[in-house]
């Protein structure tokens, strides 16, 4: 187990999440939130880009969704969609520019794009201001045991576990003047490497670091 000293402090709150009851490992829910933070910071064609991960769970996450068109990753072979691999890196962000979101397995394959996630919670549910797509990320995450992550086109990462908002990433540092918190009680913590704060719905974190590989 790495020692809790030499995590970053986007490492050390995504280890506060449980992957176990998701079937996800600590390096897949790395790789695809370090993608979402780029595509929050970068957009695409000059715009800013708004889409949806869902990680692990994915049988599950798969029956309570469909695509919206034909699926643009279908019949390609799992072992060429890896999430690490940054010509599937290139890929999704191309395909964020659609409606729909995405289901990465466990294990780190993006097995499906431009997906429509069901939306079974009440809007009274969820934190004021956010929109459907934060709705969706809710819901998925509380009917299957996945965690969902929206890239929103304001330029914040959120991340939601069991249909709760738990984490908020800020690409850059400029927008926390600006920003207002939709968690209740939050945790601001910074990496000035990555230029990244991060809003955290816990008081505080675990003295001891997860296993990173």
């Amino acid at each position: 187990m790495e020692n809790a000293s030499n995590l970053t402090p986007l490492q050390s709150i995504l280890g506060e999440i449980d992957i176990t009851t998701a079937g996800a490992s600590s390096e897949t829910l790395l790789s695809v939130t370090d993608l979402a933070i780029e595509i929050a910071r970068e957009g695409r064609e000059g715009r800013r880009v708004g889409t949806l991960f869902t990680v692990g769970a994915e049988s599950a996450v798969l029956a309570h969704s469909g695509c919206l068109i034909l699926d643009p990753l279908a019949g390609h072979a799992l072992e060429s969609k890896f999430i690490q691999d940054p010509d599937v890196r290139e890929t999704v962000k191309e395909l964020a520019q659609l409606d729909g979101g995405f289901v990465v397995s466990g294990q780190g394959s993006v097995l499906s794009g431009c997906r429509y996630f069901e939306s079974t919670l009440p809007h009274s549910r969820q934190p004021l201001g956010l929109g459907t797509r934060h709705l969706a990320a809710a819901s998925i995450s509380a009917i299957t045991d996945c965690i969902a992550l929206v890239v929103s086109e304001s330029s914040v990462v959120r991340l939601y576990v069991g249909g709760t908002l738990v984490n908020e990433i800020l690409p850059e540092l400029w927008l926390l003047h600006r920003h207002m918190p939709h968690i209740a009680q939050p945790i601001l913590t910074s990496d000035h490497f990555q230029n990244l704060a991060i809003v955290s719905e816990r008081p505080e974190r675990n003295s001891e670091g997860p296993d990173w590989g």
